[in-house]
């Protein structure tokens, strides 16, 4: 239950006192990372057996992103969207509309290449080369890449991406947000 070293690195930038939403939760180990961080957390899952342990550390709702429903939490923002070990292409429109401006989107998962390493392996659960990166880019000017990383990890042998991306709130009148720089080696 130990939270991945990615996210740890850059809980740093959710802003103080916001909500932390955790996408595809399971039994809610980034939950409880954020929530002895002091964090409000609310997790999501389909798993309802899961959900009854990641409760312990915060507001949890069941719902089923993969079924065609609706987004479970129209119009709400979070100073926070931690995604990891999760691919669903059809959220990512309300991943980044989850984001308050100020706030960080946290995603970690599979990547082309895990087929040959282990699962999963159906290539719609593994990002393309640069997918990430285009996604962001393709959100908006208004997000900025604090980080990223695309390749192969040897323990557990994995293919993976991750970003830490930030949806700024600066105007060409003020003062860019220092974003300070991360140092050391996951």
């Amino acid at each position: 239950m130990q939270a991945s070293p990615w996210i740890r690195r850059f809980t740093e930038l959710v802003p103080a006192g916001s909500t932390v939403l955790d996408v595809a939760c399971g039994a809610g180990r980034h939950m409880q990372w954020f929530a002895a961080q002091g964090y409000p957390v609310l997790g999501v899952d389909r798993n309802a057996e899961a959900l009854a342990t990641a409760c312990q550390y915060g507001e949890v709702l069941q719902a089923d992103l993969e079924d065609g429903s609706p987004w479970p939490l129209p119009g709400r923002q979070f100073g926070a969207v931690v995604v990891t070990n999760y691919l669903w292409r059809v959220v990512f429109p309300s991943l980044f509309d989850s984001v308050q401006p100020g706030g960080v989107l946290l995603y970690e998962t599979f990547a082309a290449g895990n087929e040959t390493v282990g699962r999963p392996s159906n290539p719609e659960f593994l990002l393309q080369p640069g997918e990430l990166l285009q996604r962001v880019a393709a959100a908006g000017p208004q997000w900025r890449v604090i980080a990223y990383e695309d390749g192969f990890e040897a323990d557990p042998e994995r293919f993976v991406q991750r970003i830490a991306a930030v949806r700024t709130v600066t105007t060409d009148a003020e003062a860019p947000t220092r974003y300070p720089l991360q140092s050391g080696l996951l």
